[in-house]
């Protein structure tokens, strides 16, 4: 549950929060609805009217509610405040660890009919820094797909506040997902800092290019592919988009933006490059495709991306049009 700050107010100043659902899973499985898939989302929402709420959230957004299940009490909470200027955007997690999802059980999800409904199934490092039954769960959900021949894709999503700042503590999950996935989305700072590898690269791109053939090669995953944001003065950004698949690197155009809502970009970006993989896109289009739809993601208000497939592919070409009547 997203409780955000109206406008650019801090929690301190504020007298009243707006509400909504989302999540890297939300955003994911809701984006690609947009782009003509079918998104269902594996979790577990208390029993009460909270959960009905988030129940009716889904539902607007497309998702399908086959695999969520109903039972509890809680649900994880974070807070938003935007930033401005020089001021970044802040979020601020609570009441994670009791929330129904954290506590669920595997005998709480149908595996033999999630693995039979599966193409792709993404999880995230948000859920696994949680608790030792979310990991659990996590890597019983990834194996039984995979042994159903659906594609495995793990995005690192590290959250410092998360781990409590403790790479080490996280390096074995993250190994363990990696060991997993077929398609892995991060950039050097995850290969260095959550795996501890090495360079003498000083550079972000030579580093990329230096270790992430590393990790490919090291736990044996199909496709890795991220992104390089820069933050620019008047509120744009910039943003370059890569994919290494078959031992070969693919950078997108570096495109700047202004933005109005920056949270979800980075699932909008990984669900253009699923939908790419899923869709046989060439590895240049499927990255030009990602990181368009991670910059409209930035256009619209809330976490969940918005943009169909005709408005990213517009988007890619830089047609730039006036109001449409």
């Amino acid at each position: 549950m997203r409780l955000q700050v109206p406008g650019y107010e801090l929690l301190t100043q504020a007298s009243n929060l707006q509400y909504s659902f989302s999540g890297t899973g939300v955003n994911v499985a809701s984006a690609m609805t947009k782009l003509g898939h079918n998104g269902y989302l594996i979790t577990k929402l208390p029993d009460n009217p909270l959960g009905d709420a988030a129940m009716s959230f889904l539902q607007r957004l497309g998702i399908e509610r086959n695999f969520i299940v109903r039972d509890g009490k809680y649900i994880g909470m974070y807070f938003l405040e935007n930033g401005f200027g020089q001021r970044a955007s802040r979020v601020t997690y609570t009441n994670r660890l009791e929330s129904t999802f954290n506590t669920a059980d595997i005998s709480d999800y149908d595996l033999a009919s999630i693995a039979a409904t599966t193409d792709v199934i993404h999880f995230c490092g948000i859920s696994l820094a949680m608790t030792d039954k979310v990991r659990a769960n996590m890597k019983a959900i990834a194996e039984k797909v995979k042994e159903n021949g659906g594609i495995v894709c793990f995005d690192c999503n590290y959250r410092p506040s998360l781990w409590d700042g403790d790479y080490e503590k996280a390096k074995p999950h993250y190994e363990d997902m990696f060991s997993l996935a077929d398609i892995v989305m991060m950039n050097e700072k995850d290969a260095m800092y959550i795996l501890g590898m090495e360079t003498e690269k000083l550079e972000r791109k030579e580093q990329l290019q230096e270790l992430i053939p590393q990790v490919a090669e090291k736990y044996n995953i199909q496709t890795i592919a991220g992104t390089h944001r820069n933050i620019n003065e008047g509120n744009a950004h910039s943003l370059e988009g890569y994919m290494y698949k078959k031992d070969s690197f693919v950078f997108s155009k570096r495109i700047t933006f202004s933005v109005y809502d920056r949270i979800g970009a980075g699932d909008a970006y990984t669900s253009g490059i699923l939908h790419g993989e899923l869709s046989g896109y060439e590895p240049d289009k499927t990255v030009e495709f990602a990181a368009a739809a991670g910059m409209l993601a930035c256009t619209v208000s809330g976490d969940t991306p918005m943009s169909t497939e005709a408005e990213i592919l517009a988007a890619v070409s830089g047609a730039k049009e006036d109001v449409k009547r």
